[in-house]
Formats: structure tokens, sequence, C-alpha cells
């Protein structure tokens, strides 16, 4: 069974240097039929003005993941994490026991990325940092293993029994992705247009998956996709 998630649909918040829509239930943006999707509790597709950001905030018992659409993120922490992200390039931050942390666009151009929350398999871990770029060569065409639970394939590594693939696929291009039984997915169009089990999906749709062991996802124009493999 497959659900779509319109783009449409989401929640919006426009702060003037922050333009956000929200897949699910985030902060003012409360929708009871959205609180997340088994243990992805946040996808928040977002777009920052030059020279401005998210200033030192906190976070705990929290698997963070950022994957950058365009433009590039300056990130700071309390671990003592100081680092640059860019497009092509995925940040895992295990919050934890707690903590702080800043995200600021100093570049002149816009930032447009994806903020994901999963919920940890337990409480009070020990925070964490990880980064890495991925070739676009190893997503075209294919899913690509980009987060999992024991880092295999080079994946970033996550506190949870979930797995996240990305893929980019030209105009025409199509691929698949087999789900094992008992488990579900989430696809998330970053990018472009095209076809999920036949079904037309869209930049910004979200579609749960349940019940279905084949996926096949179509490009009818250019698209970039995540895959969220779950219990």
């Amino acid at each position: 069974m497959l659900r779509i998630r319109p783009a449409e649909a989401r929640g919006h918040a426009n702060h003037g240097w922050l333009d956000s829509h929200h897949t699910f239930s985030f902060a003012d943006y409360y929708d009871p039929e959205h609180m997340g999707f088994r243990v992805l509790r946040v996808i928040n597709e977002d777009r920052v003005v030059p020279h401005s950001g998210f200033g030192t905030h906190p976070h705990r018992d929290m698997e963070i993941i950022t994957y950058v659409l365009s433009g590039a993120i300056s990130h700071r922490d309390s671990m003592g994490t100081s680092s640059v992200l860019r497009a092509g390039e995925l940040q895992r931050m295990t919050a934890g026991t707690g903590v702080l942390h800043s995200e600021m666009n100093h570049t002149d151009e816009e930032l447009h990325f994806l903020q994901i929350w999963i919920l940890p398999d337990r409480k009070g871990l020990t925070p964490g940092y990880e980064q890495k770029a991925f070739d676009e060569k190893e997503r075209q065409g294919r899913f690509r293993l980009v987060v999992s639970p024991e880092g295999q394939e080079g994946s970033l590594k996550v506190h949870q029994d979930m797995r996240l693939y990305s893929t980019l696929l030209g105009r025409g291009e199509s691929t698949e992705f087999t789900l094992a039984p008992g488990r579900h997915a989430w696809m998330q169009l970053a990018r472009g247009a095209g076809t999920l089990n036949g079904q037309p999906v869209k930049a910004g749709d979200g579609v749960a998956v349940s019940e279905e062991g084949r996926l096949v996802l179509s490009a009818t124009e250019p698209v970039e996709a995540l895959l969220f493999d779950l219990p």
C-alpha cells in the first residue's frame, strides 16, 4: 500500500530568513494525522537566505540527519565540531544526553537542505557527529546506502534499525528496491518528478509504504530522492 503525502499539504512557515516546509508536525505546525512515520519523526525542507541561519540551540535523544541539496552549512557544536557541509554531503548528529549546535549560511547563495530526525533505539546515548560526501556516480541510477545501523558500505552510522538510501535518476531512468517482509518505507522526492509503482510523484512529495515487496521509481524529469527502509 502506498499513501502519498503531497508537497502542497505540508506545514509551512516563512520567517523571512527561513522558508520551511514540514512533512510532519513540527514547531507551530501540528497535525495529529502526521506526527511521523514509524521511527521517522521529522522531514523539514529548509531554505535559508545568505548570511543567516540557526543560532546555537539544544537537542537531545534524537538522531539528526542533514542532507544538503544546494549551498553550504557551517556547523558548530558543543562537542567541539566545526565543519562545512556542502551539496552531496550528509551529516549525522547523535544528540543523546544533550548537545548544543548552530547551523549557519555564511555564503552569498541560498542554502537548501533537508533536516531529518530519527527516533533513536534508546535514550541517553553519548553525543556524536559524523559527516561524509557521496559522489554522484555512486548514486546515479541506483539506491545508494548512505545511513545504516552499522555504517555498512561506507555509510554513516545511526542508532536505529533503519537504512537511508539516496538516488539520482536522469529523465527516463528507473531503479527498484526490494523491501523485506514486515518492513516499511518512506520515499521523499527532493527534486524532479516521476512515478513510484506507477503513481505520479513530484518534488516535495512523500510516500508512506507498507505491505509492498517491490518499489520501482521512474523519472519523467531528473530526480533526486531519498528512500527510508524502516522497522
